[in-house]
């Protein structure tokens, strides 16, 4: 499994929070913490789009505190599709966002 990818099926590498941090890009935190309190319905402030991936020790703000996270772990599972009850509605909230994530959960899911 790629070690970018989060337990959601989100490739960090290519999220614009991971993007943003890397970059040191202050208007891509802008329009990203813009677009995700529209999208998620919370206040998400362009400071707290710093993020070097789920797996790391700097996680964005919501990931840090993120059910689908702290699921995954308890389980000890590497990803939400190695679970026997996916897709379930913790997950669905980002896979109703990100057909790509629930794709590849899907192909790397249980064997």
């Amino acid at each position: 499994m790629d070690q970018m990818m989060a337990y959601c099926g989100v490739m960090c590498d290519k999220c614009p929070a991971y993007k943003a941090t890397v970059d040191n890009n202050d208007e891509l935190r802008k329009s990203t913490a813009d677009k995700w309190s529209k999208i998620y319905k919370n206040d998400i402030r362009p400071e707290q789009i710093n993020c070097l991936g789920c797996r790391s020790g700097n996680r964005f703000y919501y990931c840090q505190i993120c059910g689908i996270r702290a699921c995954s772990i308890e389980k000890e599972l590497a990803h939400c599709g190695e679970c026997n009850s996916f897709p379930c509605s913790k997950v669905n909230v980002v896979l109703d966002h990100m057909p790509s994530a629930r794709k590849r959960l899907e192909a790397c899911g249980k064997k």
